[in-house]
């Protein structure tokens, strides 16, 4: 999950791929739109910003290698933080020091740790969201309690009137359907 997908990017070389581009924006937006906000950036022009990204990427796919020794993020973050100068020069923005681009400032192997950590997140919240039409409500809201605000397993058993075993059950068939819905946004 650190690297990006080389077969979405395979698929994105041709713009008729409505799938794999609707995937690529899908995963891709909350990271290019935390960059843009990491920037200074108010949310609408970050959003702005995102768009101009977006429709660089769209240009430039095509025609992009895919080197699994550099990083394809790394190159994103590239076209953001130079849209992003572009974006300065057009309103004319003065950026002092202090704000300058805090993005700019960022050492390379931090912003890759923190893009690869954001990216994981955005998957996880995605994967999480497909997948809860695939619990009861009440399991769901059970699993939320014992996996995201890490209430023990007898407590919220007690609570939602199922036994531990139920919980582990749901946790583990979970855990199961996480990684298949994630390999799927992957590939």
């Amino acid at each position: 999950m650190n690297s990006t997908s080389e077969s979405l990017l395979l698929r994105l070389r041709h713009a008729q791929d409505h799938a794999a581009w609707s995937t690529f924006v899908r995963l891709y937006t909350p990271l290019i739109f935390y960059w843009a906000r990491k920037t200074g950036l108010q949310a609408s022009d970050a959003a702005d910003l995102v768009q101009e990204v977006l429709t660089i990427v769209f240009q430039k796919l095509p025609e992009f290698q895919y080197d699994r020794n550099r990083s394809f993020r790394g190159w994103m973050r590239t076209i953001t933080l130079n849209k992003f100068r572009e974006l300065g020069r057009k309103k004319k923005i003065q950026f002092t020091d202090a704000t300058g681009s805090m993005i700019a400032k960022v050492p390379d192997s931090v912003a890759e740790s923190t893009w690869d950590l954001n990216y994981q997140q955005a998957l996880v919240t995605q994967a999480m969201q497909l997948l809860a039409s695939e619990f009861r409500p009440q399991t769901w809201r059970a699993l939320q309690e014992y996996m995201i605000l890490q209430r023990p397993a007898k407590e919220v058993a007690n609570e939602f009137d199922m036994s531990v075993w139920t919980i582990y059950a749901a946790k583990s068939r979970l855990m199961t359907r996480l990684r298949e819905q994630i390999d799927e946004l992957l590939d």
